[in-house]
């Protein structure tokens, strides 16, 4: 598999390679178009990073069933706190990550790769970002936790 283009963001404390052909969610979720025209979701390095460890998981959602925009589809549970896995597109749930079963750690340690969360048939919500928007998004966010004094929260 050829390497991925990346942007290079640089804050401190965070620092990440963002993927250029990726969409991005301003609820801190990637997607990626793969072969048959699905849609690939999964959590940035700054959402997983804010998770920490993941320790488990589930999918609410069936395969093959309708899901919209904002949709809960599951959740996944770090050990820093709990998130709802949302749907940021409309389509068919085609599943989850099978490979999640045997080691949640992918999420954490290959976020843009091996850790993805889900698929749908379908279209990514309107108002997703280029990998330069959601860095300038994420200056804000990281910004507003300097603001609160919690920046140790992504260290």
């Amino acid at each position: 598999m050829p390497a991925l283009k990346t942007l290079l963001y640089d804050n401190p404390p965070f620092v990440t390679h963002l993927p250029l052909n990726y969409r991005y969610t301003r609820s801190h979720c990637w997607a990626d178009k793969v072969v048959g025209g699905r849609l690939r979701f999964g959590f940035t390095q700054f959402a997983a990073r804010m998770l920490g460890e993941i320790v488990d998981y589930s999918f609410d959602a069936i395969a093959g069933t309708p899901v919209r925009r904002g949709q809960v589809l599951g959740w996944v549970e770090g050990f820093k706190g709990i998130s709802d896995v949302i749907c940021a597109g409309n389509g068919v749930f085609v599943g989850g990550n099978p490979a999640l079963k045997e080691n949640t750690e992918l999420i954490t340690r290959s976020p843009y790769a091996g850790g993805w969360l889900y698929e749908i048939e379908g279209e990514l919500e309107s108002g997703s970002l280029a990998a330069q928007e959601y860095a300038a998004h994420l200056d804000s966010v990281i910004e507003q936790i300097r603001a609160k004094g919690n920046i140790r929260g992504i260290e």
